[in-house]
């Protein structure tokens, strides 16, 4: 469920940064750094 959540979180964040500006493969990037981000957070709780 953590996984899913922080799936989530990371497309969320990802669209909203780089949605129209990055293109396609900078949303791409910005969902793994994301993704990779939130990773250290979730293991926090």
């Amino acid at each position: 469920m953590k996984k899913l959540l922080r799936a989530l979180v990371a497309f969320w964040g990802a669209k909203k940064i780089g949605g129209g500006r990055c293109g396609c493969i900078g949303t791409i990037v910005v969902f793994l750094i994301l993704y990779w981000l939130l990773g250290y957070v979730f293991e926090a709780f």
